[in-house]
């Protein structure tokens, strides 16, 4: 007859180890969605800077909706304002 004696240690080091899984993966999702919002403050960026520039060229209306759409800006000439900031 064979007699076995299970202990403790496995079950903490099994929890211990499904903990650290958790917050790993909670920390690559964190830092994944920081990257995105990142990537999309740039990416607004750059779009405002290239329709400030194409509007600095040719002064058609869809521009100006865009560049409304985009910066929260109303009025033609705050948007003119802002683009003279933007394109300096």
């Amino acid at each position: 007859m064979k007699f076995e004696v299970k202990t403790e240690k496995d079950n903490y080091s099994n929890s211990f180890l499904g903990f650290l899984r958790i917050i790993f993966k909670l920390a690559l999702i964190i830092i994944f969605c920081d990257i995105a919002v990142k990537f999309g403050n740039i990416s607004r960026y750059y779009q405002i800077e290239y329709n400030c520039k194409l509007l600095s060229i040719e002064k058609s209306k869809p521009i100006f909706k865009e560049i409304s759409r985009i910066s929260n800006l109303k009025s033609k000439q705050s948007i003119w304002e802002f683009c003279r900031e933007v394109v300096k």
